[in-house]
């Protein structure tokens, strides 16, 4: 007879796995007959007759209809729910949690479970219809793949959202990502610029999702019409731009799955630094580190930095930083300003009432008047800043000097050691005002080193008087004397005359009349 035991936590008569092994082996093996076996485990002859005859090892039971008793009549609430949920961003969906309160404020009485149930239902059924995709594969050198990211940092003691851009090589997956305050093209020229500089050259292809910065226009397939900027770029770096299809992110999906990698292993916790310098060198150095400790994902054998090393020779060699900047034009006004993203730029006053030209770049402007540069100024990226270079005023400031007192141009103006001294000491005086800026209207013809040194020598004789600091740019502006002449032999003097201003002092002193006048000549004279 067969002992009766309990096989995994189940009691007797309960048909669990181990139940439908022992009916098994005891009819198969053992030959014992139907009524015994029925009797030693307790079970149904059913149950019996149903392990032999099958092929099945595991009695499984799946319910073919759930019934929903109270979540029926909200089953189509739940489910537009659902829809409108799976087409928000992944970091805005709700949970299924999230759902069923949502249902409970409609009037739902049931329970979470149902809810959860039904979530898992409905994605379950929607993975099962997602796309299939195919592997992809590059040679050495000739595609990398660009994207942008948003992330939150620390700069300067403020939280940031900073947008990054990521370039990764296809085929050996070396990477780079930097940091910047705007996703716009002069970004877009600067971030390519220090990546194929970093990697030693670049790829003949380039794939791009179908960012404005790159694409004016998306036409049917894969023809687009590119911006004339970005396709001088391309051009300059010899590289062909491919775009991919809409909402298609699996065509370039290595940087897309950086994205994430990236935002985990490098932006995870909040970083903090100074400024974007500061975190794009510390972002360099984390890409070089992660590639030199990281497996190929493809090669096992070797690390992402061999490949590196290996496919630079198929690469595209580097040939120079690539003028990027994006031109727009401006209008200069009366106080001789340009506007450019919520900040303004003072330009030469000759510019002043006219349209210029403004370039900008990743981290400064340059403005253009007549084919000539009438500005240029560190880029800001606040609301409401004023950039000023004061030189720009100088004309203006000649005329009417007394604004060097209250003008916001000349306001903390950095002036060079000496000529700030000589701005402070002429500070007190009546015409102070009129005197310094006779004295900065030299530069424009002296230089501004040259001035500097003559204010540094008339402060060094304890002066600082506008007619002193000119009289010595005068001097150091004199030709120096000719080189004396050689007289020829032939027109030396024999008798050279010799200088004698003892003569002089006889008019000073007359003689006696008796010398004057001998013989008594002094008085015929009289």
């Amino acid at each position: 007879m067969l002992p009766l035991v309990v096989l995994g936590g189940a009691w007797p008569g309960m048909v669990t796995v181990e139940t439908i092994g022992r009916i098994r082996r005891a009819f198969l093996v053992d030959h014992k007959p139907i009524r015994q076996i029925v009797r030693e485990l307790r079970i149904s002859r059913k149950t019996v007759r149903k392990a032999i005859r099958g092929a099945s090892t595991e009695f499984r039971y799946e319910r073919g209809v759930q019934p929903q008793p109270r979540l029926g009549e909200f089953v189509g609430r739940l489910d537009g729910m659902l829809e409108a949920n799976s087409k928000r961003p992944a970091r805005e969906r709700l949970t299924a949690q999230r759902l069923f309160e949502l249902l409970r404020a409609d009037g739902y009485r049931g329970a979470y479970d149902s809810v959860q149930r039904h979530v898992r239902a409905w994605r379950r059924a929607r993975s099962q219809r997602g796309d299939v995709f195919i592997p992809l594969w590059f040679a050495p050198g000739e595609a990398y793949q660009f994207d942008w990211s948003h992330e939150v940092v620390v700069l300067g003691g403020v939280t940031t959202t900073v947008k990054v851009a990521h370039i990764r090589l296809c085929h050996s997956r070396m990477f780079l990502v930097r940091a910047y305050p705007r996703e716009t093209q002069e970004m877009v020229f600067a971030a390519h610029d220090h990546a194929f500089r970093l990697f030693g050259g670049t790829c003949r292809r380039g794939i791009y999702d179908n960012m404005t910065t790159a694409v004016d226009a998306v036409f049917l397939g894969k023809e687009r019409r590119f911006n004339r900027r970005f396709l001088r770029m391309c051009s300059h770096y010899l590289v062909e731009p491919v775009a991919c299809t809409p909402a298609a992110g699996w065509e370039k999906g290595q940087v897309e799955n950086q994205v994430g990698n990236v935002r985990e292993h490098l932006f995870t916790p909040r970083l903090h630094f100074a400024d974007y310098a500061e975190l794009n060198a510390w972002l360099e150095a984390r890409c070089l580190a992660q590639a030199r400790e990281s497996t190929h994902p493809e090669q096992r054998d070797k690390i992402v930095w061999e490949v590196f090393e290996a496919e630079r020779a198929s690469l595209i060699g580097y040939c120079g930083p690539f003028d990027g900047f994006r031109e727009i034009e401006v209008a200069v006004s009366k106080s001789s300003l340009v506007r450019f993203d919520h900040n303004r730029y003072s330009v030469a006053v000759k510019a002043a009432r006219r349209t210029a030209q403004l370039r900008v770049y990743a981290d400064r402007v340059v403005i253009w008047c007549d084919g000539e540069i009438v500005g240029e100024h560190a880029r800001r990226f606040g609301r409401g800043q004023t950039a000023y270079d004061p030189w720009h005023y100088l004309p203006v400031l000649a005329r009417k000097p007394g604004a060097l007192r209250n003008g916001d141009p000349f306001r903390n103006w950095d002036l060079p050691p000496a000529l700030a001294q000589v701005r402070r000491r002429l500070t007190g005086h009546d015409d102070g005002d009129r005197q310094f800026v006779d004295i900065l209207t030299e530069v424009a013809e002296a230089g501004l080193d040259a001035v500097e040194a003559a204010c540094a020598e008339a402060l060094s004789a304890r002066l600082c008087g506008r007619d002193v600091i000119l009289n010595i740019l005068a001097r150091q502006r004199d030709a120096e004397p000719p080189q004396p002449v050689a007289t020829p032999t032939g027109l030396a003097l024999a008798i050279e005359p010799a200088a004698d201003c003892a003569r002089y002092d006889r008019l000073r002193h007359p003689p006696p009349a008796e010398e004057a006048y001998p013989q008594g000549a002094w008085r015929g004279a009289a």
